[in-house]
């Protein structure tokens, strides 16, 4: 077996999503080396699409680190979100609640301007790499893998970070005697479609209704991404358009509000679950985003907390190498965790309080319509719903 040719260099990453292009891309902008190694393709990543409302921390970090100010662009701002419920809608209003907005900016697109930003700044990015493993987490820590040329490289790195997704490596080199895993599947999902057909709304609707929730989002102009409430093992081949829109407009319609319709052009189901992995670190391995943490997609958290994670890693990484001082690295789980378990209560809250349990009671429906009244009419009620949404204070 011919030797691995080794490449040396100060934090490895493993994954090259949002989370860790935007690692390597605030190292580099304090002079600290990275190498990023991914399994997938770049054009795999952008092709990936997902949808993402980025927190106003998360927009900030973008444009000011000098990734790209196309989401100022090309982002659509949102001053608020619709709650719909019993034929009716409240708005809630983001700017008169907390100051704050959010963007619906895609995360394909968040992907895009980074890897395009990395590459600009010839960051060492490797795709489409091949037999990954991990070594050494606590001590000297290795990452072995094949590159895209077929050459096996050995990756030597004073710390790795683990942003390796929801199905991370990482996480699994942390002994189970030292980890806890937390965990909570939902016992619904969404049927997201994409249409051709005009906005029926500027912002997003979030619908509650005896026959299930339903979101309604936007993409484009004439293009448009929404979901309803499903079984999990839902079958979209057994669904067509007339009986797709029947569903949604059962949970949206009425009091004057008609959604527009058109051809369903893409449609899946997407389960979602509740997850955390603690500690997130372990040694010199530290973990972010998705590989230490999902959220149900109702309280829009997922990438804006990788976003997060990362930020306070590289502030640690900064004053490791800026100043000698560990005391941000150290703290780093308990401080990510903090953000994480409220991040998992609102979307938890948010999940439970919009989406009808297929074996609800009359009671259990009453009180959940008091719930929602309880939210809409309290001030204290909507700002706490906006605050969370689009960010707590010191977010990304």
């Amino acid at each position: 077996m011919a030797p691995r040719t080794v490449v040396t260099t100060q934090v490895a990453i493993l994954g090259a999503g949002p989370a860790g292009l935007m690692l390597s891309h605030l190292l580099a902008k304090s002079g600290i080396a990275s190498t990023v190694v991914e399994i997938r393709s770049r054009e795999e990543i952008a092709e990936t699409v997902r949808a993402g409302i980025l927190e106003h921390g998360t927009v900030n970090m973008l444009v000011d680190s000098g990734v790209s100010d196309r989401v100022l662009r090309d982002g659509d701002r949102h001053d608020g979100i619709e709650l719909r419920f019993n034929g009716e809608s409240h708005r809630i209003d983001f700017k008169e609640l907390v100051g704050e907005s959010v963007w619906l900016y895609p995360q394909t697109d968040v992907f895009k301007d980074l890897a395009a930003r990395r590459e600009a700044d010839d960051g060492d990015i490797r795709y489409s790499v091949t037999g990954t493993s991990v070594h050494d987490i606590e001590g000297k820590p290795r990452i072995w893998f094949t590159g895209a040329n077929g050459v096996d490289y050995e990756l030597k790195a004073d710390f790795i970070a683990g942003a390796d997704g929801s199905r991370s490596q990482c996480r699994l080199q942390i002994p189970e005697a030292r980890r806890k895993w937390y965990f909570h599947e939902y016992p619904f999902a969404w049927f997201g479609i994409l249409a051709e057909a005009p906005r029926s709304s500027d912002e997003l609707i979030y619908a509650n209704s005896e026959n299930g929730f339903a979101l309604i989002s936007q993409r484009t102009p004439t293009v448009q991404r929404m979901y309803f409430q499903c079984d999990p093992d839902e079958n979209v081949a057994e669904w067509n358009d007339d009986r797709i829109w029947e569903t949604f407009r059962s949970r949206v319609n009425g009091n004057g509000f008609t959604l527009k319709e058109g051809p369903v052009i893409d449609k899946m189901v997407l389960k979602f679950r509740s997850f955390v992995h603690t500690p997130m670190r372990h040694g010199n391995l530290f973990l972010a985003g998705d590989a230490a943490h999902t959220v149900p997609p109702t309280g829009a958290k997922g990438l804006n907390l990788a976003i997060h994670d990362v930020k306070m890693l590289f502030e640690g990484l900064d004053s490791y190498y800026s100043r000698g001082s560990s005391d941000l690295l150290d703290s780093y789980s308990s401080r990510a965790l903090d953000r994480v378990w409220k991040a998992q209560q609102f979307s938890y809250w948010m999940t439970s309080m919009l989406h009808t349990p297929a074996d609800a009671d009359d009671f259990s429906r009453a009180r959940q319509l008091g719930e929602l009244n309880s939210v809409v009419s309290s001030s204290h009620g909507q700002a706490y719903l906006a605050e969370a949404y689009t960010g707590w204070p010191g977010a990304a």
